[in-house]
């Protein structure tokens, strides 16, 4: 679910793994389980982000779930009045391999273009931990920018794979229990946590596809290094407690993703919805015989 902005590096960080979200807006599969279970789906989606109201961007979400694969991939970008200032668009995927259930990636990349550059940002992971990674260009060093370490760059998620939210066991998955979940990202640039806490039960119905029960989360972000600390935005995003995000499932698989996030801003309350949400099961692949 991919965005751009023409703000602040952090700025961009942010929106990316807050929404991961319209690419990272779009942006929280947090795989934050382990428990077996083949399983395949596809999600072919459609969001829509807005600003008190005001359209300002749009992007598409698909993921494909195999038995040991998976890939995810994000396009979108500024809309209506916003795309006469700040016009913009961005590219997000992740990819890796599905072990025991739980989602393992391999690889994230991510691309964003406004109207005075583009920045591509490539992480490699192996097991939770970031073998390489790189931005292009290159951003010159700040002093003011709390270091990452080697330290904080292992046992992390990658953005992309962090917004998708992996619920083990063998009931519905559309439970209080799937917000009992922490993850640790690292997006390239930054090293913060995404905290989740039980809201409430809703029922959703998209334009398009999807109509049932979503669970709503409190949401909550940890900067750990990368970042400037006196940056409003961080110090902004760090003291909210009420940003809230849905997750509806993805059929055949125990992977919940967002539905919508909401984020209260001085400017009034920023939406990502999705309009198109259209899910299906996949049949599990049958062995070759001779």
């Amino acid at each position: 679910m991919p965005t751009t902005s023409a703000l602040a590096p952090e700025t961009r960080s942010v929106r990316l793994r807050l929404a991961g979200w319209l690419t990272a807006f779009c942006g929280l599969a947090l795989a934050w389980g382990a428990a077996p279970a083949a399983a395949q789906g596809k999600l072919e989606a459609q969001y829509e982000a807005s600003l008190s109201g005001i359209p300002v961007g749009k992007g598409g979400w698909n993921i494909d779930i195999q038995d040991d694969v998976y890939s995810a991939a994000a396009a979108g970008g500024t809309s209506g009045l916003l795309k006469s200032f700040t016009g913009g668009s961005g590219t997000g995927a992740s990819q890796g391999r599905v072990v025991g259930g739980a989602l393992v990636a391999t690889g994230y990349q991510a691309s964003t273009t406004t109207q005075k550059k583009t920045e591509e940002i490539r992480i490699t992971l192996d097991k939770g931990n970031v073998k390489d990674f790189a931005i292009l260009p290159e951003p010159p060093v700040d002093p003011d920018r709390i270091v990452v370490t080697e330290a904080h760059r292992r046992g992390v998620w990658d953005p992309m794979t962090a917004s998708l939210l992996r619920v083990p066991g063998t009931g519905d998955p559309v439970t209080p229990e799937a917000c009992h979940s922490s993850a640790p990202v690292f997006d390239g640039r930054m090293r913060y946590d995404l905290k989740l806490d039980f809201k409430r039960m809703e029922t959703v119905k998209a334009e398009k596809g999807y109509k049932g029960p979503v669970v709503v989360c409190s949401l909550y972000f940890v900067p750990v290094a990368g970042y400037i600390p006196d940056r409003p935005v961080i110090k902004y995003l760090a003291a909210q407690r009420n940003i809230e995000i849905a997750f509806a499932p993805v059929a055949g698989t125990r992977i919940l993703v967002p539905f919508w996030l909401k984020v209260p801003t001085p400017l009034g309350p920023a939406m990502l919805e999705a309009t198109s949400f259209i899910t299906t099961a996949q049949p599990p692949k049958v062995a070759k015989t001779q």
